[in-house]
Formats: structure tokens, sequence, C-alpha cells
């Protein structure tokens, strides 16, 4: 099977915005789950509501990939497994290194859904020579003096950063001198890299801090709304003659 670092995904070349690009994963997430329940075919409609986005949006992104679906049946479901996976280069195999196995990366070292979706754990390397040779999700922990040496023997195109902070642009600099192109990195820092490497952050914390003000905002709406409904309804004031019009005079019509 073909590796990562001889094949790479055609989605820039190909054109495809990068906010399709995104919404990629959702939908073959969301094809996935119907595959799994032997469903045929799918409507637009009802695809982008699995996926979390509007129908219209859909039928755009799909048009990026040739895919037009056919009218009164919708899209062939496996077809569109095929062709999103194919585009996102999951139809071969990608081998991936994770640096810093503390708790998180333990956590990800044991997710079971990188072999099925096209990622291969080619390694677990950390700092801490305590860790060298301690089986992680089945997979030895290597030490970081062999990290260069673990890329190029896999041929490693994509790693994983889950080190501490202070830990992440050092180990950074040494998977992109090592030929290492692609990162997801969990610490929280921001990584410099040099043209041609992409990064992608994950920031659980960030995320919890924008759930936490939608909460803050959501509770401030519900109270005032409540003060509203508690607040007594001002009573209508009839009009009398001492009352004036806007030009300061007293209104033609008089109460009788």
């Amino acid at each position: 099977m073909a590796t990562g670092r001889t094949h790479r995904p055609a989605t820039r070349s190909r054109g495809i915005p990068e906010a399709t690009v995104a919404r990629l994963p959702l939908y073959l997430r969301a094809l996935t789950a119907l595959s799994e329940r032997s469903v045929p075919t799918v409507s637009s409609e009802e695809l982008a509501a699995a996926a979390g986005v509007n129908s219209a949006k859909l039928r755009k992104d799909f048009s990026y990939l040739g895919s037009y679906g056919t009218r009164g049946v919708g899209y062939d479901v496996e077809y569109l497994v095929y062709q999103i996976s194919r585009e996102l280069g999951l139809t071969q195999d990608w081998p991936v290194v994770i640096v810093g196995i503390g708790n998180l990366g333990a956590a990800l070292a044991n997710y079971g859904g990188f072999a099925s979706r096209g990622f291969r754990v080619a390694a677990l390397i950390d700092a801490d020579p305590a860790m060298a040779g301690k089986p992680v999700a089945g997979i030895p922990v290597q030490h970081t003096d062999e990290l260069e040496s673990i890329i190029t023997d896999n041929g490693v195109s994509i790693g994983v950063i889950a080190t501490p902070a202070g830990a992440a642009q050092q180990v950074c600099d040494r998977l992109v001198a090592a030929g290492v192109t692609s990162i997801l990195n969990f610490a929280p820092t921001v990584l410099t890299v040099p043209d041609g490497v992409d990064v992608r952050k994950v920031d659980l914390s960030i995320e919890l801090q924008i759930l936490a003000f939608h909460e803050q905002r959501k509770a401030g709406e519900e109270a005032t709304a409540e003060r509203a409904a508690a607040a007594p309804a001002a009573a209508p004031r009839e009009r009398t003659a001492t009352d004036q019009g806007p030009d300061g005079d007293v209104p033609a019509v008089m109460p009788a």
C-alpha cells in the first residue's frame, strides 16, 4: 500500500475551496453511518441535515467533486464514500507519529478510529526515558532521540504533537527538518512553520471558553426575559384637558 510520503491529496491542485475541504469529513462521517446501516441512496436534504449544513451548500460542495446526484433518487451512498475518501487521501495508508505520550497522547494512541479512516500510528514518541519500551495501545513508546530515524524509516509525513507548550516548537522543528509536512497540534501554543507545512491546531480549553461565552449569554438573555415577564404592565392613561398636542397646544378634540 502506498505511503503518505509519495502520494499527496489533490484538493488544492483541483481548486477545491478550503471551506469545502473542511466540510468533506462531516459528509464522510454522515455517509459512513448511512453505509453501516446499508442505506443505498440519500437526498441532499437528508445528508445536509445529518452533516449540519444547508442543502444548497452541500450541493455546491459536491459540484467541486463532479458529483451531482440523480434527480428524484439522490446520491449513491457507497460511491460518495469512495469519492470523498479518495479526495481526502484516505484510500491509502498514512503513517502517523504521536509525540508526547502523557494523558492526552495516550488517549490519542488508544483512539480506534485511525485505522478505519486511512491512518496508521507508526510510532509513539516521548522525551521521558522511563517511558521508553512501555506499551501504549499495544505500541512500545520510543525515545525522542530516535525521532528522525523513525520518520525516515516509516515514511511519515503527518505528525501529532501532544507535548507541553514549552516543548512543542522544538518538537515541531525536528519533525519538519525530518520531512514531516503536516502537523496536528494539541499543545496550547502557536507553532511557527515554513511555507509548505500545514498545521491544524486543536485547543480544547479555547473550545470550552467559547462554550462558556455562549452559556453566559444564554443565561443573561433568560434573566432579561424573566425580568420583563415579572414587570407589571403600565396602565394606559386617559388624556385630560391639560394635555398638550405635539406643538404645545391644547388638543382640538377634548374628552367629554
